[in-house]
């Protein structure tokens, strides 16, 4: 466990070294960066089922808990995506990393965050992994009204003491994260205020993208869509499956981000190499 200050804020990190026994490992492969989803979530969602997997198979990883979420520091205010991708290219660079191509693997509301992160530095942002992403409309409009529920239903609620006294202590913590975030921050205002992707956003896209969904998923009309405008976009639907893919199918689900992760690191490899000057080259 190490904790990260960037900006105002204090992030819990981790990091996972390639495996040094894969072929390809430290041969100049971009950062694999993981982005979770929304309230209850944290770093340790990506963990076993593709984390884990993908330091062995020769990437260097990082995980971290957004801003308010897990260990993450909490503050009031600052949970719209314009500031989620600050943080993300601030952490980077108090990690001596400002300056490494990435890519970003993103699970439901991570999903969203590593896209606008891709579109704002498409410089950095050399391949993406969506997993469930919430691109339209309509999804703004029903997450806003799940979290108000919730953020009623846990106002001066009992249930995290009930817990603790169960001691279900990791299910208390969580149920007082959420509590936190629905009633004392600007979670719900901000996601409220998310404008949606265009067709002419997907457009702009220039970095290799996969995205996953499971074939009962309400997202999967918005994946449709990046994968019809996006020049280099993939779509992959898993069968029997809905949202939540990141637990439902790990298997299936790591063999195709294993290989999408691959393929994408040799491409930017490759060019890298390709504009690097040949030693002994005039460099004008």
């Amino acid at each position: 466990m190490a904790f990260v200050r960037a900006g105002s804020l204090r992030f819990h990190v981790q990091r996972l070294p390639a495996a040094p026994m894969t072929p390809t490992a430290g041969r100049g492969r971009p950062l694999v960066v993981f982005l979770h989803g929304l309230v209850v979530d944290n770093l340790s969602s990506f963990y076993c089922p593709v984390a884990l997997p993908a330091a062995r198979a020769g990437h260097e990883v990082l995980l971290y808990d957004l801003r308010g979420h897990g260990r993450t520091e909490r503050p009031a205010d600052g949970y719209d995506s314009r500031t989620a991708v600050r943080d993300l290219f601030g952490l980077l660079g108090s990690l001596g990393m400002g300056r490494r191509p990435v890519h970003l693997v993103g699970n439901s509301y991570g999903a969203t965050l590593a896209l606008h992160a891709a579109l704002a530095r498409p410089d950095l942002v050399t391949g993406l992994t969506l997993l469930e992403p919430p691109l339209g409309g309509p999804w703004v409009e029903n997450m806003v009204d799940t979290l108000s529920a919730a953020a009623l239903s846990l106002e001066d609620s009992p249930v995290p003491a009930e817990l603790l006294a169960l001691r279900l202590r990791k299910a208390a913590h969580l149920t007082a994260i959420a509590d936190d975030l629905l009633n004392r921050t600007s979670l719900i205002d901000d996601i409220a205020g998310s404008r949606a992707f265009t067709p002419a956003d997907y457009a702009r896209l220039r970095c290799p993208a996969l995205v996953v969904c499971g074939e009962h998923s309400e997202l999967v009309p918005g994946a449709r869509e990046l994968a019809r405008h996006a020049p280099a976009a993939e779509l992959r639907i898993l069968p029997g499956l809905g949202h939540d893919v990141l637990k439902e199918s790990s298997g299936v689900l790591r063999d195709s981000v294993l290989a999408h992760l691959g393929a994408t690191a040799d491409a930017a490899v490759s060019r890298a190499a390709a504009v690097r000057p040949r030693a002994g080259a005039l460099v004008p």
